[in-house]
C-alpha cells in the first residue's frame, strides 16, 4: 500500500471512529428514556433490514438479467460462427 493509501485509510478510520463515539454520546445524552431509545433502535433496524432486503433483491435481479442476457449474446455468437464456417 502507498503512503497515500495509508493516509486514507487512517483518515477514514479516525472518521468512523469519531462517528461511533459521536453516535454513542448521542445515546447517552439523549433527552429520551432508554426504553424509548431501544424502541427507536428496533425500528430503524428494521427499517434498515427492509431496505436492504429490498436492495439484495434488486441486486439479485440485475445478475439474474445479465447473465441471461450474457447467455443469449453468447449463443448468439456461437450461432453466426457456426454459419461463417459452414
Amino acid at each position: 500500500m502507498t503512503q497515500e493509501g495509508r493516509q486514507v485509510a487512517k483518515a477514514a478510520a479516525l472518521i468512523a471512529g469519531g462517528a461511533v463515539i459521536g453516535a454513542g454520546l448521542g445515546l447517552l445524552f439523549a433527552p429520551q428514556s432508554g426504553a424509548e431509545t431501544r424502541r427507536q433502535i428496533r425500528h430503524y433496524a428494521k427499517k434498515a433490514q427492509v431496505q436492504a432486503t429490498r436492495l439484495s433483491r434488486e441486486v439479485k435481479t440485475g445478475v439474474t438479467r445479465a447473465i441471461e442476457t450474457s447467455k443469449s449474446l453468447v449463443a448468439k455468437q456461437e450461432d453466426r460462427a457456426a454459419v461463417h464456417a459452414a
